[in-house]
């Protein structure tokens, strides 16, 4: 199977999770599964403006991204976390190589349509997935930051979890998995839902119950079963150790959305 898994969030600061991911995805290639990483690290961009003097402003869950703010993220998430995640699953015994979505041309983006408030937020125009081909036929993980290459030769900021959805369209995926800060979406009553159908989506954020940071997301998921991904799950971080389960066990954990 194919799985694509995205991780961002503050579970990029515990080491102890990072641990607990890396050998996560050792396990799941050493299944015979194949496995791409992409990952966001938002918290670490904010925190390194803010020791920079500068704050971090979002609009529906996306940053505003002018040009000094693109070069922090570019430096951070293309750098500092990528080769931290390499390290990790090197260590965890399994060959991964780091790389953004500039590299290779894998990811192609351009500036978001209709929104020159977002300065250097993009959005994927074309994936070339025969690179991660390569690499997976050499038993590699990808790790991918979410880092796109405009055709005017400008880096863009991407969100992660529209960059895990492309590429796991692009790759033909059984799943896509985005582990997150939270338990799961949860419903007006503050439970967690365990099956949600893509229909209810916008009435749910008409209503406010979904808000900030899982709107991105959500329209992810969407997007994804949309393009012929087989599977979308949320998934807490902490419960990274299901996944080489995936497919044969039931996961009482997250949020499944299904179309």
């Amino acid at each position: 199977m194919r799985f694509v898994i995205k991780l961002g969030g503050r579970a990029l600061d515990s080491k102890e999770l990072v641990h607990k991911f890396a050998q996560t995805i050792a396990d799941i290639a050493q299944g015979g599964h194949q496995v791409a990483v992409i990952h966001g690290g938002g918290s670490a961009v904010s925190r390194t403006l803010k020791e920079l003097g500068r704050e971090s402003q979002f609009i529906n869950g996306l940053r505003v991204t002018d040009s000094a703010t693109r070069d922090v993220a570019l430096m951070v998430l293309a750098g500092q976390l990528n080769k931290s995640l390499v390290a990790a699953i090197g260590a965890a015994g399994r060959s991964a190589i780091g790389l953004c979505g500039g590299d290779l041309g894998l990811f192609r983006a351009s500036r978001i349509h209709g929104h020159p408030e977002l300065g250097f937020v993009g959005e994927i125009t074309s994936v070339e997935p025969r690179w991660l081909e390569m690499l997976w036929q050499h038993d590699i993980v990808p790790v991918l930051s979410s880092i796109a290459l405009g055709n005017d030769g400008e880096y863009y900021n991407i969100n992660a979890d529209h960059m895990a959805s492309a590429c796991a369209a692009a790759c033909n995926a059984h799943a896509l998995v985005f582990l997150t800060d939270v338990p799961g979406v949860k419903g007006a009553d503050g439970a967690v839902i365990r099956w949600l159908h893509v229909n209810l989506i916008r009435d749910m954020v008409q209503g406010a119950v979904i808000s900030g940071g899982m709107l991105p997301k959500l329209e992810a998921c969407t997007l994804a079963l949309k393009r012929g991904v087989h599977r979308v799950r949320i998934l807490p971080a902490e419960s990274v150790d299901v996944l080489p389960g995936f497919f044969t066990h039931p996961i009482e954990y997250g949020t499944e959305v299904i179309a």
